[in-house]
């Protein structure tokens, strides 16, 4: 398991970057002539073994071309092309956050109801840069009370950012029951199914909140389900006639169990869920994501409260062995982090929640499937999430091998974004 980042995520190699960004912006890339990329190892984000010394070849944006550096360019390319050498490096796809809350800040003591003024926005734009820091070039936010993601993702600062923002706005829950920090409670003789027939159209997806939170001091405490079968099918058979996905907040046998049966598009936690809803999750391909690092962030911050640090240690103990399970089923696991939680820093936390994955057993080249491919499937991005020709250009560069993942995201040499390199420095992220 790794230890908390102790640096600021930066470009590990500030001089080169800055020498070869400068020549692409003054040369080929701004004539949109192609580029080939060295790459010393490849991850392509399939799940499928590292492949070495390749070279990439892009244009306008699109990956055009992916060889063994021995093979000859083609004759025009040497007179065109520009050659970024990045033999040093491994190269992967731009990584996806499937579980975010960009208008909380990973803090016990500030919970903000909402974005309400334009130092909300700017945390959340603070969020968004550090997401891009850490290589990330999508995210999916869970909810906050005011709706404010959703708002802000139309602003001008916000969609100049080289980042996808998937918002749901708001999480719909029971009266009295958890969630009013990430949503709404259903009004007073209105249905789940009428309050997700009655969403704004520029949601891109449901928040369902079926569960509570863990227990911190019995361990495996089970809370009830918000919402029973009946409204649970009759509410995501809505969402689907919208055409939207719905990510259903579960924890506990039953609520899992209700959500995969109404055929929810994930199931956002699944603590304590247990191996038959691990098998059904694996029949239905309903994707899973565990955000088990949580319990990690929450210990480090309970460490005078002998009691409570045991019960969440055990908690993340049994959310690792049902993940060493999910892997021997075949279930689809996406990467997402719950960054705002208490603890959970956004962009940093996607190392720790890589790491989760690598102690569960995973190979390098699976855990990078699940922050990419199995992440842009569920959000929906056809073009993102692999390296492969005709996929959009978003590529990452980190210094050293693939066994140095997840921690060498620590140092970013390159980050392209539709075919065209990111400056960090300009937007501020240091």
């Amino acid at each position: 398991m790794a230890g908390k980042p102790s640096v600021v995520f930066a470009f590990a190699n500030a001089q080169r970057q800055g020498d070869q960004l400068g020549k692409m912006e003054d040369g080929h890339l701004m004539r949109n002539n192609p580029i080939y990329i060295h790459a010393g190892c490849l991850i392509d984000g399939s799940g499928a073994a590292v492949q070495r010394k390749m070279r990439i070849g892009l244009h306008n944006g699109i990956i055009q071309s992916i060889r063994k550096i021995t093979e000859p360019l083609p004759p025009s390319a040497k007179k065109e092309a520009s050659v970024l050498d990045l033999s040093d490096c491994t190269l992967l796809p731009g990584l996806i956050d499937c579980h975010v809350h960009l208008a909380l800040p990973a803090t016990a003591q500030l919970r903000p109801a909402g974005v309400r003024s334009p130092e909300d926005r700017s945390r959340i734009l603070m969020h968004l840069k550090q997401y891009l820091a850490t290589g990330v070039m999508a995210v999916r936010d869970g909810g906050d009370a005011a709706g404010g993601v959703l708002r802000s993702k139309a602003h001008p600062a916000v969609k100049s950012l080289p980042i996808v923002v998937r918002a749901a706005g708001t999480a719909w829950h029971r009266p009295g029951r958890y969630g009013h920090l990430i949503g709404h409670c259903l009004p007073s003789k209105k249905s789940l199914t009428d309050a997700v027939l009655q969403e704004r159209a520029d949601v891109d997806h449901i928040k369902i909140v079926n569960s509570g939170l863990n227990s911190l001091t019995v361990f495996g405490q089970e809370t009830a389900p918000q919402f029973g079968s009946d409204d649970m099918i009759a509410a995501v058979r809505a969402a689907r006639r919208r055409g939207f996905k719905t990510m259903v907040h579960a924890n506990g046998k039953a609520a899992v169990k209700i959500a995969l049966d109404a055929g929810c598009d994930s199931i956002e936690h699944g603590f304590f869920m247990g191996t038959d809803n691990l098998h059904r999750m694996a029949d239905s391909r309903t994707t899973w994501v565990p955000t088990a690092y949580t319990m990690q962030a929450l210990k480090q911050r309970m460490k005078r409260r002998r009691e409570a640090v045991d019960v969440v240690q055990k908690n993340f103990d049994h959310q690792l062995e049902q993940i060493r399970i999910a892997r021997q089923l075949g279930v689809r696991i996406a990467l997402g982090t719950d960054a705002g939680s208490a603890g959970v820093m956004h962009g940093q936390a996607l190392v720790e929640e890589m790491s989760v994955y690598r102690d569960a057993g995973y190979p390098i080249e699976q855990v990078v499937a699940c922050a990419t491919s199995h992440a842009a499937s569920l959000l929906g991005l056809l073009q993102q999430g692999l390296l492969r020709p005709n996929m959009q250009a978003n590529l990452i560069a980190v210094q050293g091998k693939p066994a140095q993942l997840p921690q060498s995201l620590e140092k970013i040499d390159q980050i392209i974004y539709k075919g065209k390199p990111v400056n960090l420095d300009s937007m501020g992220t240091k």
